[in-house]
């Protein structure tokens, strides 16, 4: 098969490898759709000791089951494969397992390639009607998903009545606030500075977000949701929640820095560690998606598995507007 393979730092190869070995319980898929992932971006950099070159990145998958059950059928791929039997998976929390694995990372090659394997209970049939590319976000969105579930159980306010903060604009932080919307938020505000961006998001989302490349630090919201995970953008979640509101970090920029602890233990402030979905929740971001009540996708774009090398220099450079690029094999 043709994939995508990460070689050395900011190297990719379009090239030739073997086709993936099917084991009992697994499926072969045939990849139609599959998004850059900011973690793939910092393999691509060499940031990322548990994906070592060579292998193959790309975890947020969608396509066409080839062997196995519902063979022939539109499936996207939850790429979080765990034991389910732990003490995590046995509470419904598999994405913290401590046997977890991710595909695109080893022992588990990823989907910037033509053909997949994947455990058959890690798939969600896809209506036909449904654009494969919109299936295969089901995995960015529903950590965007599984974030405002966390964040609503600590809230002590309904949703609808929240003051909320998304910050950063790239496909975390538009999934948050579709989720946010989706689950009944009214007021929304979504932090974006790359000015390419900035523009696509207020072409999809001013209608119902305040877009905005900065925000005034005397305002004050209930909720915060940092989409980036950097510190400065936690210093600035520290500084814009309000006592006793709530932040939810989804975003894995950088390990240390930026909270205002003090300040946070003074007005009790709730910090929330966020990291990806739960089964559940994969399945009803997918729903949502199939009931179109994630949007109309306009902030994606789309290229050709073979252009994956340039896709990464663009966003590595700034050169994107989309909130996320989808590959074709």
């Amino acid at each position: 098969m043709k994939a995508l393979v990460y070689v050395k730092e900011k190297t990719l190869s379009y090239q030739i490898v073997k086709d993936p070995v099917v084991k009992e319980g697994e499926l072969l898929i045939k990849v139609k759709s599959v998004g850059i992932c900011g973690s793939d971006m910092h393999a691509f950099l060499g940031h990322d000791d548990r994906r070592p070159a060579p292998l193959i990145l790309g975890h947020e998958a969608a396509g066409v089951i080839l062997e196995g059950k519902n063979s022939g059928k539109k499936v996207t791929v939850n790429p979080l494969v765990s034991c389910g039997t732990c003490p995590a998976c046995r509470k419904n929390r598999n994405n913290i397992c401590p046997n977890r694995q991710l595909i695109s990372i080893p022992p588990r090659e990823g989907a910037f390639a033509e053909l997949l394997v994947i455990p058959e209970k890690n798939t969600v049939i896809v209506p036909e009607t449904v654009n494969i590319n919109h299936a295969a976000l089901t995995e960015p969105l529903a950590c965007g998903w599984h974030a405002v579930k966390l964040g609503i159980q600590s809230l002590d306010i309904p949703l609808s009545d929240a003051k909320c903060l998304v910050i950063g604009g790239g496909a975390i932080g538009v999934g948050v606030n579709l989720a946010l919307k989706a689950k009944g938020a009214i007021n929304v505000a979504m932090i974006e500075r790359n000015p390419l961006r900035l523009k696509m998001l207020a072409n999809n989302f001013a209608s119902d977000t305040i877009v905005t490349d900065n925000i005034d630090f005397k305002t004050e919201f209930d909720f915060v949701i940092d989409a980036v995970g950097f510190s400065k953008t936690r210093q600035d979640a520290s500084a814009l929640c309000r006592p006793g509101g709530i932040i939810a970090h989804i975003g894995l920029g950088d390990g240390s820095g930026g909270l205002d602890i003090r300040r946070m233990t003074l007005q009790e402030i709730t910090f929330i560690g966020t990291y990806t979905y739960t089964p559940e929740d994969f399945k009803e971001t997918a729903q949502a998606i199939f009931m179109s009540q994630m949007g109309d996708f306009g902030w994606v774009d789309e290229r050709s598995l073979d252009q994956g090398q340039n896709a990464f220099i663009d966003i590595l450079e700034g050169k994107v507007s989309a909130s996320k690029i989808v590959l074709r094999p």
